[in-house]
């Protein structure tokens, strides 16, 4: 920690009031950019954010898109780290507005047995998180005049309604966005005391599979046995996929799958997280995956293959002696690693069609395919943020994985050639995306020091 940093967070402990207050005009904006109704709002946000960043005195600006404008900004230290920041200003529906308890573009601060929390769409996702920095921009700017690090902002419109105009974007302002590391602000916190930085993100590679057998139904009584039952045909295919090991047997799934480093199993193992609460929240208590593995490397670090979906014959009330003539399944791979989507694709298709007799036919239809992220955590940011983070919670923060994907990371990644620092102070109750949703002010308010304290350490990495 320098000597600039403690009167910065002096600033931040005096002017949360004022913080919150800007942060309720944000909210109060109902920027969904799913609904064409809401088209000016969601420009409303975006002129706000300009105003705001101007304001601080960032050149600012709205550029924009086939769909919902890009925020711009640029600004900072003439020398020293450059970063970008991603954070999206669009939020979801709110339906169903009856499960509101109170109108949610009408923010308030509620007292709850966790604390205090503010109550609005968006207030964690990701209006809350963006906020965070920003306030920890003002701060900086407030008692110094400027950033210790060279700063880029890049704020979306349309990250709750699939990003259709971001990767244009990205490739048609690609020199002008390039920096020396990305900052992406929609995570959350390991627990209530645990920060994390996000390291590993899960690829995501989805099928659908058709396997038609008959032209027609046909009856079980008069063709049982005699006739191929696609249906049989599939549940055979989709057995065959894990061996009892709970492992993958398509050949060559586990090629370009890495281990976790020591350094990185130890934080993790540091965590103490609990795998019967987390799947005795759901009614479960056995991890299902590979065996020997645990319940954090099975959701963080190792690939899946699960089928999401099953349809054939007839699925309505009471019961219909019928053979099917189809029958179809969606099956999703999530990849890590060095894992390619194309490759596996081929592979999965190849071993279903050894698997399809002479009588029937399979179809096979596209969902998607992306890569793994996996940030270069050896780059000296990284554990300077983490310790920076540490600094600020109670309990030491830890590099992590995430289950899911989170497609800009692996956008900045492909198209700007930089890794991403994925930092955020969600808790997993904020009810994101669901009526109620809120941000606690505990995060709101460690978030705004911890970024604070990330500028610092970053700078001087």
């Amino acid at each position: 920690m320098t000597n600039a940093l403690p009167p910065v967070l002096d600033r931040i402990d005096q002017d949360l009031p004022q913080s919150l207050d800007r942060l309720s005009e944000l909210l109060r904006i109902p920027s969904i950019s799913t609904d064409p109704a809401h088209d000016t709002d969601v420009d409303r946000a975006a002129e706000w954010l300009v105003a705001e960043l101007a304001a601080l005195g960032f050149d600012a600006r709205k550029d924009a898109t086939a769909g919902h404008p890009m925020v711009v900004a640029t600004g900072g230290a003439a020398d020293g780290p450059h970063l970008l920041f991603y954070g999206h200003y669009d939020v979801q529906p709110v339906d169903p507005l009856d499960l509101w308890d109170s109108p949610p573009f009408e923010p308030r601060i509620e007292d709850t047995p966790g604390g205090k929390v503010i109550r609005a769409r968006g207030a964690s996702d990701d209006k809350g998180q963006l906020m965070t920095f920003i306030e920890a921009c003002r701060a900086w700017l407030a008692v110094h005049g400027d950033l210790p690090v060279k700063l880029t902002f890049c704020l979306e419109g349309e990250e709750e309604s699939g990003s259709p105009s971001l990767v244009p974007y990205l490739e048609a302002n690609r020199d002008a966005l390039k920096a020396d590391l990305a900052l992406i602000c929609d995570t959350g916190l390991f627990d209530a005391e645990t920060p994390a930085v996000t390291t590993m993100l899960r690829g995501l590679l989805g099928e659908e599979i058709i396997i038609q057998g008959p032209t027609r139904d046909l009856h079980s009584g008069a063709f049982g046995g005699a006739a191929m039952n696609p249906a049989r045909v599939l549940a055979r295919i989709l057995a065959d996929l894990h061996d009892d090991q709970g492992r993958v047997t398509l050949p060559g799934f586990y090629d370009d799958v890495p281990e976790i480093p020591d350094d990185i199993r130890a934080q993790w193992e540091a965590l103490g997280f609990d795998a019967q609460a987390f799947l005795g929240a759901v009614g479960l208590k056995h991890p299902a995956g590979e065996a020997g593995r645990s319940a954090l490397e099975m959701v963080w670090s190792r690939p899946t293959c699960e089928i999401n979906g099953m349809i054939s014959g007839y699925t309505g009330a009471g019961f219909k002696t019928v053979l099917p003539a189809r029958a179809s399944a969606k099956v999703s791979f999530r990849l890590v690693g060095q894992q390619d989507p194309h490759k596996l694709r081929d592979a999965f298709r190849a071993f279903v069609r050894a698997r399809v007799p002479a009588d029937c036919s399979v179809e096979f239809r596209e969902h998607g395919a992306s890569p793994a992220s996996v940030m270069e955590t050896s780059h000296p940011a990284f554990e300077a943020a983490r310790q920076a983070l540490s600094d600020e919670w109670p309990k030491p923060a830890a590099f992590v994985g995430a289950g899911g994907s989170i497609p800009i990371a692996g956008y900045f990644k492909t198209i700007l050639g930089m890794d991403s620092m994925l930092i955020g102070f969600a808790k997993d109750d904020d009810q994101i995306h669901s009526p109620n949703e809120k941000y606690d002010l505990s995060s709101f308010h460690r978030g705004v020091r911890s970024w604070a304290r990330i500028l610092d350490a970053v700078s001087r990495a």
